[in-house]
């Protein structure tokens, strides 16, 4: 897993992104990274902004360079150090659920990111949503280099 690539998956009413890169760095310094709001912008070029706390139950204001929109994810399932998810939109409208997840292997740990876009109006934007497989490998390559130390 030297190389990182997202891989997407497509039907009518689903569009699902997924990106893995082997890190190596505990994963208590992975999750540090990733639950600390303030910073996200710091290390991860594809964040402007997060106000709001990366907890279980709580609601953030999410800011991306490549929308105007600001996103409002709620945190939920947090297992720390091993996962947490992300959750935006209404059921069965529109909904955006992305779950991140840390698996340690050997002296690395693996880092794994999905997302799962779904819902009646989905066909209707689908056209208009920009390519999340460059994102979300920049997302991975961001998060190995500051968790290596390289940021």
């Amino acid at each position: 897993m030297t190389e990182v690539r997202a891989t997407q998956r497509s039907s009518a009413f689903r569009l699902e992104t997924s990106v893995e890169v082997c890190i190596q760095a505990e994963p208590a310094r992975i999750w540090e990274l990733l639950t600390d709001a303030k910073e996200f912008p710091r290390w991860n070029s594809t964040v402007t902004s997060i106000d709001g706390r990366i907890a279980e139950g709580e609601s953030l204001k999410l800011r991306v360079p490549i929308s105007d929109r600001t996103f409002t994810p709620k945190v939920s399932g947090v297992e720390p150090e091993r996962r947490m998810i992300w959750s935006d939109g209404a059921a069965p409208f529109f909904r955006g659920v992305r779950t991140f997840e840390l698996d340690r292997a050997g002296n690395e740990t693996v880092f794994r990111m999905n997302e799962v876009m779904s819902g009646v109006f989905l066909p209707m934007i689908k056209g208009s949503l920009p390519d999340f497989a460059p994102v979300f490998e920049q997302y991975a390559r961001d998060l190995k280099r500051a968790a290596e130390g390289g940021n």
